[in-house]
């Protein structure tokens, strides 16, 4: 496919990503409610949400970058499957617990996806897990009956977010761009980590963290499930080994650090995309370039409404794309 189109309209919207001169001033606004009115200055929102609405408020920000990409693209949206997997699974694990509850709410569901959340929720709904797409049916499957016969949610999660690794891992090394299949990888990898970290600190045996993490070529997991098992020592040893080192004192901060060393590390990949004009790298980076805006955007709401000094807001946020 030729995207040489896309990318010049791409180019077109990249001038309205946040800079970090509007992010300080966001910072500095003096309210909840003035950082708010700044953003639907803007062009934030769709003008209809509250100041209450704060979920909904950036999810419409979501569904913009999606739109402008769907159209940019034709359509065709078939090659960025790495991030709609993440979506669908996003759907599935919500289909399962709102048929498991009989709480159903459709506008929970990503409007982005392979396959609508409306079908995946039918399809749980009849158990009919064969209509969903080869890489949901069977964790839909599993995850589901898990859920209805042990009331186990986490497990049911770890079920699913395995399943959608894979998927995401498998698309990346079918992708033909190099910043797709770098996603992917760094995707997996860094859930690894988060997975081992959390397993380790609740106490699980091996085999259940071995179960838990999906394959990637930068981390070896039998090696990080004996080193989780083991202590948070045996997992920053094991790390300082890896393409990963620089996570470990991410890691002995706190988990919202190594988000935030992750989202750092994301944005430093995606940043030659700028000059790139041929290949659908610079559409992936807007994409990612927005999602990472919306993370932003996100903590300095929050940091507004529990009223956080200036500095311990800044302390939090991630590198911005442009």
């Amino acid at each position: 496919m030729e995207y040489t189109y896309a990318v010049a309209r791409i180019r077109s919207k990249e001038v309205s990503l946040l800079s970090a001169h509007t992010i300080e001033q966001l910072i500095s606004s003096k309210s909840y409610k003035e950082c708010f009115e700044m953003l639907e200055e803007k062009g934030w929102g769709s003008g209809e949400e509250t100041q209450q609405d704060v979920e909904q408020f950036l999810m419409v920000e979501s569904n913009k970058a999606w739109q402008i990409v769907k159209e940019s693209l034709n359509h065709d949206m078939s090659a960025l499957k790495v991030f709609l997997y993440e979506n669908d699974f996003f759907n599935l694990k919500a289909a399962i617990k709102m048929v498991y509850t009989e709480e159903v709410d459709e506008a929970l569901f990503i409007q982005y996806g392979t396959i609508e959340g409306g079908d995946i929720l039918r399809a749980v709904q009849e158990q009919n897990f064969d209509a969903l797409p080869d890489h949901m049916a069977k964790a839909a499957l599993q995850a589901y009956e898990t859920l209805l016969h042990t009331s186990d949610g986490q497990l049911c999660d770890i079920i699913l977010d395995k399943a959608a690794l894979e998927a995401i891992y498998n698309a990346g090394k079918e992708s033909k761009d190099e910043l797709i299949k770098t996603y992917a990888e760094l995707t997996v990898a860094s859930s690894n980590i988060k997975i081992a970290v959390r397993c380790q600190l609740t106490g699980k045996n091996i085999d259940f963290i071995k179960d838990a993490l999906a394959f990637c070529d930068t981390i070896n997991t039998d090696t990080l499930a004996r080193a989780a098992a083991n202590s948070m020592e045996a997992i920053y040893d094991y790390l300082l080994t890896t393409d990963y080192a620089g996570a470990v004192e991410a890691l002995q901060t706190s988990a919202s650090e190594f988000e935030k060393w992750y989202d750092n590390l994301l944005i430093d990949k995606i940043r030659p995309q700028q000059y790139n004009s041929f290949t659908i790298g610079p559409i992936v980076a807007y994409l990612l370039a927005r999602e990472n805006e919306i993370k932003t955007v996100r903590i300095i709401l929050s940091g507004k409404v529990n009223e956080l000094p200036e500095q311990s807001i800044r302390e939090r946020l991630r590198e911005m794309y442009v």
